[in-house]
């Protein structure tokens, strides 16, 4: 593996959502790389609390074909075609972090964060090994007909569904503004 190893400041404020995949083909090993340094995320629980659902290759139209279910007609005929060549084409992998809906409010929150600070460290690896990802949080992931077409059990739910796949570096996105701490932040250091 040839990698170039940006710090972590730099990969943190360098670091891009990426919509437009150019299509290059990715293969399995590449992703398992990314998570299997991504798990070293931080969790509060005994276990792990994710889990991966991962579609590659012609398991891509089976994401499709999920997502697909819960467009209307009208969104069929205006985005189903331009859907499929993105998610069966352009990118390379679809990924699905998985959490068990705990009926406890803390320790749901816990895997939440937990799988969220997952998905960031995927990101921030993925992009310095020039893979781009996108983390969807769309209305599909709590569609009943997406979740079961896709293999997310009962009393489980999807944190982020990540889009994976290699892009041009002209068509990297322009940071977008950020606010200084300084303007967010409550100050207290007196009682």
């Amino acid at each position: 593996m040839n990698v170039t190893t940006l710090s972590v400041m730099q990969a943190i404020r360098e670091r891009r959502t990426i919509r437009d995949f150019n299509g290059e083909p990715m293969n399995k090993e590449a992703v398992m790389e990314l998570l299997n340094e991504a798990i070293w995320a931080p969790y509060h629980s005994a276990k792990e609390p994710w889990r991966f659902i991962l579609f590659m290759e012609d398991g891509r139209r089976r994401f499709a074909d999920a997502v697909l279910k819960t467009y209307t007609k009208e969104m069929l005929e205006q985005y189903g075609e331009r859907a499929m060549q993105g998610y069966c084409q352009l990118a390379q992998a679809h990924l699905l972090v998985v959490i068990e809906a705990a009926p406890r409010q803390k320790t749901f929150e816990d895997a939440f964060s937990a799988a969220s600070a997952l998905i960031q460290n995927l990101q921030l690896i993925a992009w310095e090994r020039k893979i781009g990802v996108v983390w969807k949080t769309n209305d599909y992931n709590y569609d009943q007909r997406f979740l079961q077409s896709v293999g997310v059990n009962p009393g489980e739910r999807v944190v982020g569904t990540l889009h994976l796949g290699y892009f041009n570096e002209d068509k990297i996105p322009r940071p977008k503004k950020r606010k200084p701490a300084e303007e967010l932040l409550t100050y207290i250091d007196s009682i």
